[in-house]
């Protein structure tokens, strides 16, 4: 397996994944753009309507007939936040073109469908219809929802606007929620000409052959674009240590509470491997820190483990905990942390995480989703680094490398989510 990364036009590039394990394709357009208060919400809600349906196929029913034309080629959107960025991927999955019965190119023909969405969507005007607005609002209004009533996910999102405050990426990738519902068919065309005009573009192909001419088929589609593509999507900021420790608390009808401390880091770099040793052996597997004593021998907590965001350089523990032992589970998070710190691990410990890390990567390469994301998350370096170079330098990390590390970690913010009759409240 390799990769090729080649520039198809401005602001747009292409990566090709030669791969040949799976009888199927994958192509992705990742679109990235910064993340501003004033765009995310319409940024977010856009994709989604442009792959309900098009100026060709003008609701649903027909588009998802066209895919099941395809061979049952399957479409999906999805919105994020990577670094200081919105990412904005379009995908489609289908079988790869040997299988195709006339002889033709099944994944080319599923990325002008991609392109045909992206670049004629159904308009009225200068707007989207209010009717393909209203239904896809009401949807994210959902997930919006759904992300406050999933309360780890909740305490995990509101920890992240705490520690990010006034900061880009203290913004939920969906946008508040009473931005959404003000989202109108002009806000959505100004969003669709950004798409167009501003995003830095990476297609990605992972399959077994890239289709003759298939970058110049995406650089026509772009060719009479007067683009000024956003250019800065390989910078971004980490969060600079705190001299006091932000306390955050929330009550609400919960029955068991959530305890979250976020740390910041000195790492800096998506492929700063050592960080993630560090947060595997400090909270990761069966064998880290935070599970065998603060959940296994102190039982103080229904779940706890920790995980980094190497795009950010932080770290956040989130645990599951009865309200009378947040004091208690809290202590003894950081406590684990100084054991982490100051070389409190045996070597089993430290070869069972580096096993662990490379078997996890090893495992990108047992689906093209998973490949995909790996290689959608690294715009932020010029050098394609595929998961088996990943492991190459994770076997090469030393203990004291994930010593040093995690003396350079630093606790930021402590939020915590209790009952509403929780006497505890800090």
């Amino acid at each position: 397996m390799g990769a090729k990364l080649v520039n198809i036009t401005n602001g747009v590039d292409g990566v090709f994944i030669e791969n040949s394990r799976f009888n199927t394709t994958i192509i992705s357009f990742n679109c990235y753009l910064p993340i501003k208060k004033s765009d995310i919400a319409s940024n977010a809600l856009l994709p989604y309507i442009l792959t309900s349906c098009s100026e060709e196929y003008e609701n649903f029913t027909l588009l998802n007939r066209r895919f099941n034309m395809l061979y049952g080629a399957d479409l999906e959107v999805s919105v994020d936040k990577t670094g200081d960025t919105q990412h904005i991927k379009f995908s489609v999955s289908v079988i790869n073109d040997r299988f195709a019965f006339d002889g033709s190119s099944i994944v080319l023909d599923a990325t002008n469908l991609i392109l045909s969405l992206i670049f004629k969507p159904r308009l009225n005007g200068k707007s989207f219809y209010d009717e393909d607005i209203n239904r896809e609002k009401r949807k994210m209004v959902e997930n919006i929802l759904g992300e406050i009533n999933e309360k780890r996910l909740y305490a995990k999102n509101r920890i992240i606007a705490e520690m990010y405050k006034g900061l880009p990426y203290g913004i939920s990738k969906y946008g508040e929620l009473d931005d959404v519902e003000k989202l109108d068919g002009s806000d959505l065309y100004s969003a669709w000409q950004r798409l167009l005009l501003n995003s830095y573009v990476r297609v990605q192909v992972i399959g077994d052959v890239l289709p003759k001419d298939f970058f110049d088929t995406v650089a026509q589609r772009f060719a009479d674009i007067p683009r000024n593509p956003y250019t800065d999507y390989k910078a971004f900021s980490t969060l600079e240590p705190s001299d006091t420790v932000h306390y955050v608390t929330d009550k609400m009808n919960v029955s068991q509470g959530k305890l979250v401390l976020g740390f910041t880091s000195e790492t800096n770099g998506v492929n700063c491997y050592k960080f993630n040793v560090m947060t595997d052996i400090f909270g990761g597997g069966p064998y880290s820190k935070l599970f065998e004593n603060v959940r296994e021998k102190m039982s103080l907590c229904y779940y706890c483990s920790a995980s980094p965001a190497v795009t950010k350089g932080h770290l956040l523990v989130e645990s599951g905990v009865e309200f009378d032992n947040m004091e208690r589970a809290e202590k003894e998070i950081l406590n684990q942390l100084i054991a982490v710190q100051n070389g409190d691990f045996d070597d089993t410990t430290f070869e069972a995480s580096i096993k662990s890390i490379c078997g996890s990567l090893k495992s990108c390469n047992d689906s093209l989703g998973s490949l995909d994301s790996w290689y959608a998350t690294r715009i932020f370096t010029d050098e394609l680094v595929s998961p088996d170079d990943a492991i190459e330098e994770i076997s090469k990390i030393t203990k004291q490398q994930v010593i040093d590390t995690a003396r350079g970690i630093k606790l930021h913010t402590v939020y915590k989510l209790i009952g509403e009759g929780s006497a505890r409240d800090e």
